[in-house]
């Protein structure tokens, strides 16, 4: 791992990771207008499916989010190179499950099947993953606008390495609550090494760091670049 302005590199406070299990859908629906999404179809029908979802047992929680912002970002010349296009996902279902194997038999269920097929999507992204660090469990009951960034890495290891100092820069900087950080199972789609999810209570809180902050470019980004890692943030809204 390669520390750039190392000066200002401090890890992450973080808890134990849980022992949950995640599905993820994500689904590019509709389009992009610079970094705002348009016309994206309606999500009833997933929402009602994710209710459902989370009547079962060892459903702990199951929430559709609606894509609103993508903020800056690293590492297109890397995806570029490697022949992956950029993560541009406009729609979400997170399913959390009491455990892993509870996670992998719910991929199977019809119900799980109807949710990944009802949008008219032009590419899609789904794995089953584990907790793999957190600063803490991200709570899905407010409103408040939700972050999936969508890590690629050509070395896992390094990449993990490298989040745990940048998400410290985020609880410094913009005081970041909380954060979940996803890993695919062995034999999932390796196409992100991790996606990060997390919330802020607003906007405000930490948007600002983002466009005025100059270490957020010296450190954050550059630290992505140095160690080669795509970092693809989207923010969205519950639906």
């Amino acid at each position: 791992m390669k520390l750039v302005n190392d000066r200002l590199a401090v890890k992450a406070r973080l808890v134990e990771p849980n022992d949950c299990g995640y599905l993820l859908f994500a689904a590019e629906t509709g389009t992009w207008r610079g970094p705002f999404p348009t016309s994206v179809p309606s999500l009833d029908g997933l929402k009602a499916i994710a209710v459902e979802l989370a009547a079962r047992p060892e459903v702990e929680d199951a929430t559709v989010f609606r894509g609103r912002l993508r903020p800056p970002g690293e590492g297109d010349e890397i995806l570029a190179a490697r022949g992956r296009a950029p993560a541009r996902y406009d729609v979400v279902l997170l399913v959390r499950t009491t455990d892993i194997d509870s996670a992998l038999a719910l991929r199977d269920d019809p119900l799980y099947g109807k949710a990944t097929s009802l949008l008219p999507a032009r590419r899609t992204h789904q794995i089953v993953g584990r907790n793999a660090a957190r600063l803490g469990d991200v709570d899905h009951g407010p409103d408040h606008p939700f972050l999936f960034n969508y890590f690629y890495a050509d070395d896992p290891a390094t990449l993990l390495k490298v989040w745990e100092y940048t998400a410290g820069w985020f609880q410094a900087k913009t005081a970041l609550p909380n954060s979940t950080l996803l890993q695919p199972l062995e034999g999932e789609s390796p196409e992100y090494g991790i996606i990060n999810h997390a919330s802020w209570p607003n906007l405000p809180t930490f948007l600002p760091g983002l466009i005025f902050r100059p270490t957020f470019r010296s450190f954050v980004l550059a630290n992505f670049k140095a160690n080669g890692i795509a970092a693809q943030p989207i923010i969205y809204r519950r639906v």
